[in-house]
């Protein structure tokens, strides 16, 4: 499998890079094609891939490439799905697949391949799930996938009898054909990527593919609080396994204020510091993985009760003159603007907007009765004003984060809550969410400074 091939990598980045390397050292002839010039990509990356003898084809994407003397094309999730090399390659019959589907092909037989998808919070019960059993196992617990570990650079460290949890997006679900994990889970869904994958169909089909692919002996576990999960999975050949956040049900369930599975009481739910019930939802989940492993409840109990959040997911960053401030730069559609909003009942300014792409804020209607504030930022400001304004709702625009923040700071009372859950993409003015997200900290931390130093002056006026 993927030896004396001749093979084209269509986009560099972290997946393109870690998949050049282990197809070099199988003997394959690489080309790695990316559309920015050479001195926008990683200096010591390029030079390494050139040592290594991969052949490095930036600025553009020539015509006459890609030919009939190739064997695969490896896309970078995040190359459109219909893209000239993409649409050639299928006219040519050669395979199109991503790093994740050829490293899995490449994984040894003797280990657990756990894979986690969903529309939202497949970050934070990725990140839950290998927290527990790294508690439990230790080093033969390894994090990859969409979380920003490309699974090709797993591949010289994995050993018999380890475990691989990988957060699946819908971008790496597209050119999936074989990958299939011993258990997999799916937290929910609702409509979103559909710029990218064009029809909400298209997506779901995506999303429930590595389902569709497992066999009788894997297993599969679904929040059954979600009729569409439900709906389509209901054909699947894995063992169904739940968890619910509403009922008592099979399976992983609240009652009484505290987490069971299967009827046994596994901890106190006013131990998990993160809040809101898809939290509750997403813990649930990472529980019955966890379980699938016998990890016993004081192991869960632990990492669940120290955990704080996933940076830039609803993350709690601090409170400042009895004022929290949550980052939930990620909440880059309306779904997950939705969530971070229910999961606070004390007086919110919410800061929405960013990339102007059609969202419709009047989906957040019915989860805006603690919102006193709006803080409109962006390309799309005009739009959060209107919206603002329908709803009686103070709201102030800006074009920038930075004059956005100071009027959060003037307009929330104590005791309230600021947070950044823009609906909104961020690639307007940030070339990816994250950096939005760190500016606001920023600002965060800027202001807790700059309250303290007032506080000591204040302090040395008094003696």
């Amino acid at each position: 499998m993927f030896e004396n091939k001749k093979i084209l990598i269509l986009g560099m980045a972290r997946s393109g890079y870690e998949a050049a390397k282990v197809l070099i050292k199988r003997g394959n002839t690489v080309v790695l094609n990316d559309s920015k010039d050479e001195n926008s990509q990683n200096e010591e990356q390029v030079k390494e891939l050139k040592n290594i003898g991969v052949e490095l084809v930036f600025g553009s994407h020539p015509d006459d490439l890609l030919d009939d003397s190739f064997d695969y094309l490896i896309k970078n999730p995040g190359v459109p799905i219909d893209h000239k090399y993409v649409e050639k390659a299928k006219e040519l019959k050669i395979e199109v697949i991503n790093e994740v589907e050829m490293a899995y092909r490449l994984l040894p037989e003797d280990i657990t391949l756990i894979g986690i998808t969903g529309t939202n919070g497949k970050t934070t019960t990725t990140t839950l799930t290998y927290e527990i059993l790294k508690e439990a196992f230790g080093s033969r617990v390894h994090l990859t996938g969409n979380i920003g570990y490309p699974l090709c650079s797993f591949l010289d460290k994995i050993k018999k009898d380890d475990i691989i949890v990988m957060e699946v997006s819908c971008q790496q679900g597209e050119n999936l054909t074989t990958f299939k994990p011993h258990i997999a889970l799916f937290t929910n869904i609702s409509e979103a990527h559909i710029d990218f994958l064009k029809t909400y169909e298209h997506y779901k089909e995506v999303k429930k593919k590595m389902f569709y692919n497992q066999e009788p002996s894997d297993i599969a576990i679904v929040n059954m609080e979600n009729d569409e999960v439900m709906n389509e999975l209901k054909n699947i050949k894995s063992q169904m396994k739940y968890f619910s956040s509403k009922n008592e049900i099979n399976g992983c369930y609240q009652k009484d204020g505290f987490i069971y599975y299967y009827d046994n009481k596994v901890m106190d739910i006013s131990h998990i510091k993160i809040p809101g019930v898809h939290n509750l939802e997403n813990c649930m989940g990472a529980i019955m993985i966890a379980k699938e492993f016998d990890v016993s409840n004081e192991i869960i109990d632990k990492v669940l009760s120290n955990f704080t959040g996933v940076e830039h997911r609803l993350e709690y960053v601090d409170t400042v003159d009895e004022v929290r401030y949550y980052n939930d730069t990620e909440a880059t559609n309306i779904k997950c603007s939705q969530i971070a909003l229910s999961s606070f009942d004390r007086p919110t300014t919410i800061i929405l907007g960013g990339l102007e792409r059609g969202q419709n804020f009047n989906d957040l209607i019915p989860y805006m009765k603690n919102v006193s504030n709006i803080i409109g930022i962006g390309e799309c400001r005009e739009r959060v004003k209107e919206f603002g304004d329908k709803l009686n709702i103070p709201t102030y625009i800006y074009e920038r984060l930075a004059e956005g923040f100071k009027k959060c700071v003037e307009v929330t009372e104590k005791g309230g809550i600021v947070l950044l859950s823009p609906a909104s993409a961020s690639w307007d003015q940030y070339k990816e969410c994250e950096i939005r997200g760190a500016e606001f900290k920023k600002y965060v931390k800027e202001l807790k400074d700059s309250k303290k130093e007032t506080n000591e002056e204040d302090t040395k006026d008094e003696n």
